[in-house]
């Protein structure tokens, strides 16, 4: 059993094709659960994500990173593998992660993005972002380990602590920790459909740099404000 973890916050607009990709995967929907945390979305988030995912549940822990926290401790899965409501999964997508874990070195797997809006300015930006992955991971001296596409084993993850409670960056942190639990791998055909609505707010450098920022900082100034959301 895998089981996908999606944070949500009033994402009616977008959780229904991150859904349905999920519903659409290689693997038959009995190997594989699909678990929506949501923040408190005043708005048709949670009656939509009942019509696909197995559990719809609003997060009692704080923060984006709480929601995933709350979501693996109600998963059945000893796999977890997390995604956001805006994103869309290619259909082999749970399949290969599968396949992945069955190094037994192996704790975390993830892998890298595309731009789902069309234009040269969110190729480039993800471009960017998916070299700086690459430069990281083969020179093993960080991992961009993105929240939209990473999985890890259970275990591991709550031996390493789980994810900090922080505005942003919680999904790069874990990383540091896991790394401590067995290796962490970078798979190429992991390749999911990425939206750049916040890219295009912040822009891709200051993107990342509050990213890197966050992490280092440990999240409790309060200071940088990418991906910070209204979640509990």
């Amino acid at each position: 059993m895998i089981s996908v973890i999606i944070p949500t916050f009033n994402e009616e607009e977008n959780i229904a094709q991150c859904l349905v990709s999920l519903c659409h995967q290689s693997l038959p929907r009995s190997e594989y659960e699909l678990i929506v945390v949501d923040g408190g979305s005043k708005d048709a988030t949670c009656e939509i994500a009942r019509k696909y995912a197995d559990q719809v549940f609003t997060q009692t822990s704080k923060k984006v990173g709480g929601a995933r926290n709350d979501g693996v401790m109600a998963a059945k899965g000893d796999i977890i593998a997390t995604t956001d409501a805006d994103c869309i999964l290619p259909p082999h997508w749970i399949k290969k992660i599968g396949e992945d874990f069955k190094d037994p070195s192996v704790v975390q797997v993830y892998g890298p993005v595309y731009p789902i809006e069309e234009g040269i300015n969110n190729q480039i930006s993800l471009f960017m972002a998916n070299m700086f992955s690459r430069i990281g991971y083969y020179s093993r001296t960080f991992y961009y380990t993105l929240g939209c596409n990473t999985a890890f084993r259970k275990d591991a993850f709550v031996r390493a602590g789980m994810y900090r409670c922080i505005d942003a960056g919680d999904d790069l942190e874990i990383a540091m920790r896991l790394k401590d639990e067995g290796s962490i791998y970078f798979d190429e055909r992991l390749k999911v459909g990425f939206s750049m609505r916040r890219y295009k707010k912040f822009g891709a450098v200051q993107s990342i740099y509050e990213w890197i920022a966050i992490v280092s900082d440990g999240g409790e100034s309060g200071k940088y404000s990418y991906t910070r959301k209204d979640y509990k």
